[in-house]
């Protein structure tokens, strides 16, 4: 076993020559800024959004809610938080007895201003959750890579203000954000869903689209969802293949939404210089 001493400014060897003392360790890095991860369901996962946030230096704290898993109280320890896609109904506490606590979160992510991302279920969620409301499309689902229009407020907003006009957004929903919150300011409209994408107080974003899938997770949701989609009057292959035709600027467009967001939770975080 070998002890070494050190002084402050100099060390002496076993032939007692004296030379400069070591430069100290440097300072251990400090942790990546982390993400509240909300996900409903096996097969809706952050995906490709999750993947850019990492790109960005998050960290990524995934509550699975629909295994029992508790969420936190609160958001303390974390920077953003993100609320993923999933089947059930926004006020359906009973099948899914974890979202009073996702509304929660959100009220407490806007209050704070703790940056928000909500995703087609997590979008109804931050709707409802604040004072919105959201009701089941009397027309059917809206499936497939469906073209989405800019509106004037998204010109300056620095989540969603390069997202180019007519963009294609992977859509997979039977029920609609049909009011907006109070002071909810809307951004991104289609044809057939008028609340694509919406701001809430300063550092909060839904969204009705899936920024997160690719065309292999669009086909898993076909293949549950099949019966459903064909009792719609849909062809679930139809739908898919349109994601994976799009898949190209599905992955440019929303993957740099995404990086967009990280940044803007990096910065809340002040992690950025």
């Amino acid at each position: 076993m070998t002890t070494e001493t050190t002084r402050a400014t100099e060390t002496t060897g076993a032939t007692g020559t004296t030379g400069a003392a070591p430069a100290p360790a440097p300072p251990p890095a400090p942790a990546p800024a982390a993400v509240l991860v909300v996900q409903h369901e096996e097969e809706a996962g952050a995906g490709l959004v999750g993947e850019h946030l990492v790109r960005v230096g998050l960290r990524l704290d995934v509550v699975r809610a629909w295994e029992g898993e508790a969420l936190p109280a609160d958001l303390g320890g974390h920077a953003g938080l993100l609320v993923l896609g999933g089947a059930v109904n926004c006020e359906d506490d009973e099948a899914a007895p974890w979202l009073p606590g996702v509304r929660a979160l959100v009220r407490e992510s806007v209050a704070e201003e703790i940056p928000l991302l909500g995703i087609c279920l997590g979008g109804q969620i931050v709707a409802h959750a604040l004072g919105g409301s959201v009701t089941t499309r009397s027309q059917g689902p809206e499936l497939g890579a469906v073209q989405i229009r800019r509106l004037p407020a998204v010109a300056e907003d620095p989540v969603l203000g390069e997202v180019p006009d007519g963009a294609l957004a992977a859509q997979w929903h039977w029920d609609d954000v049909d009011r907006l919150p109070p002071g909810g300011v809307p951004l991104l409209t289609g044809d057939e869903c008028p609340h694509q994408a919406f701001r809430v107080g300063s550092v909060g974003w839904a969204v009705q689209f899936h920024p997160e899938v690719d065309g292999d997770a669009v086909a898993k949701w076909a293949a549950e969802d099949g019966e459903r989609v064909r009792e719609a009057g849909t062809e679930p292959g139809s739908a898919v293949a349109s994601v994976r035709r799009a898949e190209p600027e599905l992955r440019t467009v929303w993957g740099a939404v995404a990086q967009a967001w990280g940044t803007v939770v990096r910065a809340r975080a002040g992690a950025l210089p």
